[in-house]
């Protein structure tokens, strides 16, 4: 039985690729992934057979890495990230169902919260919540609840997609929900292009992080009341005794 592995590259590919996905990568004959995710492996594995879609066409993707599969090909389908965390793992188990010959297993990855967490410092170290300000897939309405909710818990926040072109004013919408509950001062961060050669950061206030622009390439951690700056890092303390 061939086999579709659902590959999470981690946020920047790289040395931020795990052993087994490398390893998998390797081993399959045909990659399929979003371009831009391909673009990010051809160079160390030129030898491969590549078939990519642009962007919004997921399903279809997903499709033509099964039909691969039924040609009796081991197919790697390439995720940034964590194949499971906002990736394709889902959705091929979704269609999985029309092709029984075929067995989906994921390999996982770094996801960018945890990716761009160690460049900041330790910002996750206590009960977080991660969501995603894109639209697309779920409603607005459905966010600002999410949003309300993982900031009324006092939760770290982390945001995946915080701006677009067609979405510039949602980090902004979104800082301003949030601080009904949080201080203007509460300890912030932004990483962007985690993994990658122009990897950047920040460490801001709330208040100031409203009016920052972000682009998809950009996550963002929102701390929680005992969230602090020490030095140049984010840190929210576990709440040890003796420290």
């Amino acid at each position: 039985m061939s086999k579709v592995y659902v590959v999470g590259l981690g946020p920047g590919a790289g040395e931020q690729m795990t052993i087994q996905a490398k390893k998998v990568l390797s081993s399959c004959p045909v990659i399929v992934g979003y371009t831009v995710y391909i673009e990010l492996i051809q160079k160390e594995f030129p030898e491969k057979e590549y078939v990519s879609t642009p962007m919004r066409q997921e399903v279809e993707r997903c499709k033509l890495a099964f039909e691969e599969a039924m040609k009796g090909k081991d197919v790697a389908m390439v995720c940034s990230g964590d194949a499971g965390v906002y990736g394709m793992a889902g959705l091929l188990y979704e269609l999985g169902d029309k092709y029984p010959q075929v067995e989906v297993e994921v390999i996982p990855g770094i996801t960018a919260a945890t990716g761009g967490a160690a460049v900041l410092g330790a910002p996750l170290m206590h009960d977080f919540a991660v969501i995603s300000l894109s639209d697309l897939l779920t409603s607005w309405e459905q966010i600002e609840k999410r949003l309300d909710a993982a900031a009324e818990a006092d939760f770290v926040i982390c945001l995946y997609n915080p701006s677009s072109k067609k979405r510039s004013d949602y980090l902004r919408l979104a800082c301003e929900r949030i601080l009904k509950y949080r201080a203007a001062d509460t300890v912030c961060g932004i990483v962007r292009n985690i993994g990658r050669e122009e990897e950047s950061y920040k460490i801001l206030s709330l208040g100031e992080l409203k009016n920052t622009k972000t682009d998809m390439f950009t996550t963002v951690y929102i701390g929680n009341s005992s969230t602090k700056q020490i030095g140049e890092y984010m840190v929210t303390p576990r709440g040890y005794k003796g420290v």
